[in-house]
């Protein structure tokens, strides 16, 4: 597998979950991954499992200086950047009522101002290498939202919004940008969340029980959703942007939910 020989490639949120299996993904094509997360632990435990393919910048999403210096740091290390992965993201539960604010603005500040800070550095440096590729992970949650979920699903309804107005603005710098919409994959982050919400149960239970609920009848795979990122972010993908796309087990149409084109 060589689809990313010679390219530069940033993953935000690449120390765990999807964001790792995007960095193992890319690094397997021959591609050289910068991980950014603000866990130096995770950081350096993806960088040490991924190898000589992989470096690491500890990095908040949220702030302006870390994400120029991330990108600048993946430019000087890999002569440039061509791709963005942007798979950083928390996931709280509360109505607007009830969600406090610092709450409210930690969820929007991580999904949706993560992906605007990282794409307004690496921006310039793809033009420099006469194009690239940006995906961003979004959710099926943008097209339907569970109950008490206000933030989250305001903040991936958010993402799709500006992948098309970047895709719009970008397309004559041949930059691509899309996003991936899963549905619940088996990443640290929905463990965390089916162990909120087990009740006399078990945080597993809870897991069979919501992969029941997608028509394949389980949840998905990190890895399954890095062979999506990877392929929009590849040169078979050049025709694409402005994209969400599903990768949700059926259960959006298990909901009878229609995405117009």
């Amino acid at each position: 597998m060589s689809d990313f020989n010679g390219k530069s490639i940033i993953v935000t949120g690449g120390g765990l979950g999807m964001g790792l299996a995007c960095a193992r993904r890319f690094a397997a094509g021959g591609g050289k991954v910068m991980i950014v997360a603000n866990d130096k632990a995770s950081v350096d435990s993806a960088v040490a499992e991924i190898g000589e393919n992989a470096a690491g910048f500890v990095g908040d999403v949220r702030r302006n200086d870390d994400m120029a210096a991330a990108v600048q740091t993946a430019a000087s290390r890999h002569g440039g950047v061509d791709v963005l992965a942007c798979c950083a993201g928390i996931q709280r539960y509360g109505t607007v009522v009830d969600t406090p604010e610092e709450v409210w603005d930690d969820v929007l500040d991580i999904n949706l101002k993560g992906i605007f800070l990282a794409s307004k550095f690496a921006i310039p440096e793809m033009r420099k290498r006469g194009g690239g590729a940006i995906v961003a992970i979004s959710s099926v949650q943008a097209y339907a939202s569970q109950a008490g979920v206000a933030a989250y699903t305001a903040s991936k309804g958010a993402i799709n919004a500006l992948v098309r107005a970047m895709a719009l603005d970008h397309a004559g710098d041949n930059i691509t940008v899309n996003a991936v919409c899963p549905a619940s994959i088996d990443t640290p982050m929905l463990h965390w969340a089916a162990d909120l919400w087990k009740g006399d149960g078990t945080a597993e239970a809870t897991l069979d029980a919501w992969g029941r609920g997608h028509p394949l009848g389980r949840i998905g795979k990190p890895c399954e959703v890095a062979e999506l990122v990877a392929f929009l972010a590849s040169e078979k993908a050049r025709f694409i942007t402005g994209a969400d796309v599903k990768i949700d087990g059926g259960v959006l149409s298990k909901l009878g939910i229609v995405i117009p084109d």
